[in-house]
Parts: C-alpha cells; sequence; structure tokens
C-alpha cells in the first residue's frame, strides 16, 4: 500500500508550476486502477495538453486491462486460473514484467513477491481483531506463496503457477508501471515536461515551466504539516509506503497491514519508506520490500544499487538515508 505520509511528497504545481508566455501547465485527476491518478503536462495551449493527458489515460487503461486479476478476461486472471493446471501463453510485456518482478524478488530474498496474493487473509486491520492468529494459522497462510513457484519460459512466454491455489497480483509494482508507460507515451509525443502521480507512485520529466527542477518536499515525521527539506529530482521518480492507516494492537504491540510475504507475519520497526530511482516501477516494488526488510538490510542493499536512494522513517520516527540523499536528518 503507498500513502505519503511522514515522507510528503508536494507537487508545486499550482505555487511554482504556473505559466510562462510560451507554455501552460495542464493538470486532471481521475480515478485509474482503483485509486486516483493525477496527470499534470506542459502544453502549449490547453487543448493539446488535455488531448495529451487522454493518452495518457489510454494507455495506462490499457495497462490495467492486462495486469488487473480481478478482470476476468485479462491474461493475469488466466494465469491464475490455470495455476497447477497448466502454462499460460501471454504477451511480451506481460512476460518482461512478471520477470523483473521476480528479479526484484530474488534481490529483495523474496520481501517482495508478486504471489503475495495466494496468502489466507487471516490479519484484520478494521478493528475486530483482538489475539493474534495461531503460530499454524500463520504458517498456512503463507503455503502457497513464493516466487520462485512462478515458472517463466522464455522459448515460448508462457507463465505457469506451480500450484493450484497460487495467484500473483501487481499490486504493489502495477501502478508503478503504468506511471512508466504513461510518461514514455508522452515523452514520445514531445510533451515537454510534466509528472505522472499514480497514487503517490510518482515520476517525473524535464522541468518546471520556469525552467527549474521538480522539488518534493520531506516532511517533519513529529509535525507532518511542517517541511524541514526539499529534494530536487529530475528525470526520476519516487515512492513511499507507510503504516500510520492501517494497524491493529495486540498486547501492546503494533502490527502494520504490511505482511512479509516469507513469513505471515506483519512487519515491524519502520514507519514509512520513500524509494527514489529512474523508473517508478522499481520504486513502487522496493518501497515496499524496504518496508518489509527493515531498515538496515534495506539501506545495505539500497546503497549497493546504481541511481536508487532511500529516506527510512523508523517506529521511533527516527530517519535514516542512504547515501546519496543530503540533508540534515534531524528535524
Amino acid at each position: 500500500m503507498k500513502s505519503i505520509l511522514s515522507i510528503l511528497v508536494l507537487f508545486l504545481s499550482i505555487t511554482v508550476f504556473s505559466q510562462s508566455k510560451d507554455y501552460i501547465t495542464v493538470k486532471k485527476s481521475l480515478k485509474l486502477m482503483g485509486s486516483r491518478f493525477d496527470i499534470t503536462v506542459v502544453s502549449v495551449d490547453e487543448d493539446l495538453g488535455y488531448i495529451n493527458i487522454q493518452e495518457a489515460v489510454g494507455e495506462i487503461r490499457r495497462i490495467e486491462k492486462m495486469i488487473s486479476s480481478w478482470d476476468a478476461s485479462s491474461e493475469t486472471a488466466l494465469i491464475n486460473k490455470n495455476a497447477g493446471i497448466k502454462p499460460v501463453k501471454v504477451s511480451l510485456e506481460l512476460f518482461k514484467l512478471i520477470e523483473r518482478a521476480k528479479q526484484i524478488s530474488e534481490i529483495t530474498d523474496g520481501a517482495f513477491d508478486i504471489s503475495y496474493s495466494s496468502m489466507d487473509k487471516i490479519w484484520k486491520f478494521d478493528g475486530s481483531m483482538t489475539s493474534m492468529p495461531t503460530n499454524e494459522e500463520i504458517r498456512k497462510s503463507v503455503a502457497k506463496v513464493g516466487y520462485n513457484n512462478i515458472i517463466l519460459n522464455t522459448a515460448d512466454n508462457t507463465v505457469f503457477l506451480k500450484y493450484k491455489g497460487m495467484k500473483i497480483s501487481f499490486g504493489a509494482i502495477g501502478k508503478g508501471y503504468a506511471a512508466d508507460k504513461a510518461k514514455e507515451l508522452l515523452v514520445s509525443k514531445q510533451v515537454p515536461a510534466g509528472i505522472i502521480n499514480a497514487a503517490g507512485d510518482l515520476t517525473t520529466w524535464g522541468t518546471k515551466a520556469s525552467g527549474e527542477k521538480w522539488l518534493i518536499g520531506i516532511a517533519n515525521p513529529l509535525s507532518k504539516d511542517k517541511i524541514f527539506s526539499w529534494l530536487p529530482i529530475l528525470e526520476s521518480s519516487v515512492a513511499t509506503s507507510g503504516n500510520y492507516e492501517k494497524f491493529v494492537i495486540i498486547n501492546g504491540k503494533k502490527y502494520t497491514h504490511i505482511i512479509d510475504p516469507r513469513t505471515g507475519y506483519p512487519s515491524t520497526g519502520i514507519n514509512s519508506v520513500s524509494v527514489f530511482a529512474k523508473s517508478a516501477e522499481l520504486c513502487d516494488a522496493l518501497a515496499t520490500a524496504i518496508f518489509i526488510m527493515g531498515k538496515n538490510a534495506g539501506l545495505s542493499l539500497v546503497n549497493q544499487l546504481g541511481g536508487t536512494e532511500v529516506i527510512i522513517v523508523d517506529s521511533a520516527n527516527k530517519i535514516h538515508k542512504s547515501g546519496g540523499i543530503l540533508f540534515d536528518n534531524n528535524p
């Protein structure tokens, strides 16, 4: 789940991304993929701007049609329907997305796993849960989860889920991928600059109409209405995972709604993770994974990846950052 919480991303399209004599800003907000998308473009006139936005919307809807596990006619639904039965031939685009998802699973030791949707939903975060599930219930809840059981055949682009009841879902990578593809389409149409904000998975290109870089504001986790540092981003993306809204407290201990797909237990120790990279898809996946991996493992991973940075807010609201993030982390 992505939410801009302790790391607050502020888009300055209203206050500083203003009209120049050559360009105007055109922005539209709408519901796509079950979430709010905000699409902002720089354009020479309003009509062209809205045409470009509509083309981006069409691309996002195309991606949704491909990856939705709820649409019975989608390729993803067909893969799930044939779990434990037979391989399913899919488009090269979906095959490559699943292939990249498995690669992210490997580098995160399974903290990211698109087969997480095979988990039995034994944790409830609606206030009704008052006691811990048993160890056996938790063990069984993840029995059919495991990215190694997603079998890919590169010779014929088939995907096979090894066990009946297995499912894949792109909830932790799909919106980032859709944002990347919408951006790619708009760049190919010579749209000079813009922002795709896919429910908190953000990607940018170009600069503001003034020629300045886009800025994101980093909020003080102790006072989320106050900004203590600004980060410029150019041709870059960011995604945030946070735990403030959905959690349960049992025997005085807080358990978040972000479940470790390897163990079936909720993650602990982190309030928020924001990942910065060129690809929104990668940011989306890593934000979830690092939340599960924890501070030390997450920082170690990011510091080994080129062109990727992270800001982590732990459960004590202390900020930790990777080597390329430059600001005072004692707000």
